[in-house]
């Protein structure tokens, strides 16, 4: 009894917040590569993390800081889910705030889940609602107090696949784009993130769920993004764990590789232990990533 008390009180807790934010629909217009049917969307507490599950109507939750505060940067978060399920507290909300208090803007992505049941083809789906949260913030920029050159993405897991797909595949617009409005994030935050689509290395929940579970080669390449780096691809931070049993580390190391070779600003955290899904805190109570991106962000001149 008191475990169900608490989670609702979790639940409660965080709707109380969402609802205090402002909520925009993704597309003002209909969704592009979309089939009609129900809104089936489901949010819910599980093991103490809330998640969002069957999402086909995609949306941006604007965490603006006061106007005194606000330094003009902006970061769009992609929570994690392995393309099944979005954890949009953990690897949402509760980083927004955080953000909020360094004077960040933020803008909580709820991009829509691969599926064929909802999207003619579910491969480019959450692509095409990254791109279009990028495209939305610079051109709502002066709006929102946001600098239209200082536009980051952050994705934690299968999130930070997509925040990953963001920055190396702007090139290729995937959406109307009539104003010819810059689709390449300025910078990446990328936290426990799923990069490689390669067997052996990639997470195979993930591939399966966007891309099929008998991709060609060459769809595997495409979405393996630390093949897709080159001297365009925007600076990037990346954290993740020695012991992550979930996605390997190997897929941190790779981009990280990628980025060096091709002379993009890095900067690169593995730690000893913590983990798959550990939100902003390690297990290391002593140490705080978040401090470390911070310093990242200040260094580049984002704050």
């Amino acid at each position: 009894m008191k475990k169900r008390i608490l989670l609702a009180f979790i639940l409660v807790g965080f709707n109380a917040v969402a609802k205090s934010q402002t909520v925009i629909p993704l597309y003002p217009d209909s969704i592009p590569n979309s089939r009609p049917g129900p809104d089936e969307e489901k949010s819910e507490i599980r093991n103490g993390v809330l998640i969002i599950s069957k999402i086909s109507r995609p949306a941006l939750t604007l965490f603006l800081p006061p106007k005194g505060k606000a330094n003009g940067t902006a970061v769009i978060i992609c929570p994690g889910g392995g393309y099944w399920v979005e954890a949009a507290g953990h690897e949402g909300a509760d980083v927004a705030r955080k953000f909020n208090e360094w004077g960040i803007a933020v803008l909580l992505l709820k991009y829509r889940i691969p599926d064929d049941q909802t999207m003619v083809n579910k491969e480019i789906g959450p692509l095409q609602d990254a791109q279009q949260a990028i495209k939305t913030t610079r051109e709502h920029a002066g709006e929102w107090n946001i600098h239209p050159s200082r536009i980051g993405i952050m994705g934690f897991s299968a999130g930070g696949h997509l925040a990953s797909t963001a920055g190396t595949h702007f090139e290729q617009a995937v959406i109307s784009n009539s104003r010819h409005t810059s689709l390449r994030p300025d910078f990446m935050l990328l936290i426990y993130p799923v990069i490689s689509f390669q067997d052996g290395v990639g997470h195979n929940g993930s591939r399966d769920q966007l891309i099929g579970k008998n991709p060609s080669q060459d769809k595997k390449d495409l979405y393996s993004n630390e093949l897709q780096v080159t001297d365009r691809t925007p600076p990037a931070f990346l954290v993740q764990a020695s012991d992550d049993d979930v996605v390997k580390p190997d897929n941190s190391i790779l981009f990280y590789q990628a980025l060096l070779k091709h002379k993009v600003p890095a900067e690169m955290h593995l730690y000893q232990i913590s983990g798959h899904g550990f939100g902003m805190h390690l297990k290391n109570s002593r140490e705080e990533w978040m401090d470390r991106c911070r310093n990242w962000l200040a260094w580049n001149g984002w704050l």
